[in-house]
């Protein structure tokens, strides 16, 4: 099959709608369940792309969280911390690799990872497939599928879970075509390898990657390629930690991202851990009241007559004294950035974000005062001289 009819475009008025092949070739998908739409295969694309390269680039299984053409997380498969399973809440499941990655790649910003469309690298077993089944998700696109695996995700969302199956060993064409306003724009596609080469032109005083900080800064960049530009990518223990997307400057995506990924860090504090929540409360609910509470209006917003919803009792404000404590000790962070970075402002930001380790690719006319600010901190940072924009 060679075309496949959609719902709609990006919108309901938007038909006729299809994906198809110009050449004459088998699409490389096939649909085992659900009916995926425009957006759907836009995200699934780009993901399998994204889970693909980190999965060459690392050796190790890899899992993508993609809403709206960007990833709200990407991560490969390493061990998970007993703290990381229960903020990601699998603390009462048996992981697989491919599994860990997903809940990783889910894990770091689970707020946009509601209603995701996930992309896996390498075969969707049944712990993957139980993890997905509890999750609000719009499908998985994956080379393949356990038996097992398969009926699970068909059972999820009465029936209408969409699940794509890929062709691994197809090649797209070397030019791209896409249409804006009936013009055809073309170019050639960008099939950069990323690996730690990229990371050999160490401009800093300090020149010292270690193995994990290479391994992340991979994951980041990768991260990047997929991502609607401008874009800035933390990331830290095998996963992006916080991506910051679609900004028109380049100090919006670093405080977003930055941001992100505060926030996934405030969520290992053990006063977050150890949060009164009701038995009865879902895990989304959990998600949107961990985030009120690490947030400064905790207290407007959760009220009296308000914070009984979700708790046994009201648990003390989590003061920005305390949270600033606890992010003093955040630290060996990575961070790439799809192009320069115009002014030290950027390395600032991102010094309170615990990063240490920065790829990016040069060329700005105030290279020299990144380089000073990076070298204020100690911190290492590579020139890749490769941009990274993707729209």
């Amino acid at each position: 099959m060679n075309e496949l009819e959609l719902k709609y475009g990006c919108n309901p008025n938007q038909k006729p709608s299809r994906i198809f092949m110009e050449d004459g070739r088998e699409l490389p998908v096939t649909v085992l369940n659900g009916r995926p739409g425009y957006i759907n295969f836009l995200d699934a694309f780009n993901s399998w792309q994204l889970v693909s390269e980190l999965k060459a680039a690392t050796g190790l299984p890899a899992a993508a969280s993609f809403k709206h053409v960007s990833p709200a997380g990407a991560a490969v498969a390493t061990e998970l911390s007993d703290t990381l399973k229960k903020i990601y809440f699998v603390d009462d499941l048996e992981l697989s690799p491919i599994a860990s990655a997903y809940t990783k790649a889910r894990g770091a910003d689970r707020m946009s990872s509601y209603g995701d469309w996930v992309a896996l690298s390498d075969t969707c077993d049944k712990e993957t497939a139980l993890l997905l089944k509890r999750e609000v998700s719009d499908g998985i696109i994956a080379p393949d599928y356990t038996e097992e695996a398969l009926e699970i995700l068909k059972s999820k969302r009465k029936g209408t879970y969409n699940v794509v199956k890929v062709d691994p060993s197809y090649v797209p064409a070397a030019v791209e075509h896409k249409q804006v306003y009936g013009i055809t724009f073309e170019q050639g596609r960008n099939d950069l390898k990323i690996d730690s080469e990229m990371l050999t032109n160490i401009v800093t005083e300090n020149k010292e990657f270690t193995d994990e900080a290479k391994r992340d800064l991979i994951i980041a960049l990768i991260t990047l390629k997929y991502t609607q530009s401008n874009s800035v990518c933390y990331a830290k223990d095998g996963q992006a930690i916080g991506v910051g997307a679609g900004q028109q400057s380049r100090i919006h995506c670093t405080r977003l991202a930055g941001n992100k990924a505060d926030i996934w860090y405030l969520r290992q504090c053990p006063k977050v851990l150890e949060l009164p929540f009701r038995d009865d409360i879902r895990r989304p609910d959990r998600d949107n009241t961990i985030d009120v509470y690490i947030s400064d209006d905790y207290e407007d917003v959760l009220a009296d007559g308000v914070w009984e919803q979700f708790f046994t009792v009201k648990p003390e404000p989590f003061t920005r004294e305390e949270k600033k404590q606890w992010l003093s000790t955040f630290n060996g962070v990575s961070l790439g950035s799809d192009a320069f970075f115009p002014f030290g402002d950027n390395i600032e930001r991102a010094k309170r974000s615990g990063v240490q380790f920065i790829a990016q690719p040069g060329g700005s006319i105030r290279d020299d005062n990144v380089i000073d600010t990076c070298n204020k901190y100690g911190m290492t940072m590579a020139f890749t001289g490769i941009r990274l924009f993707h729209h």
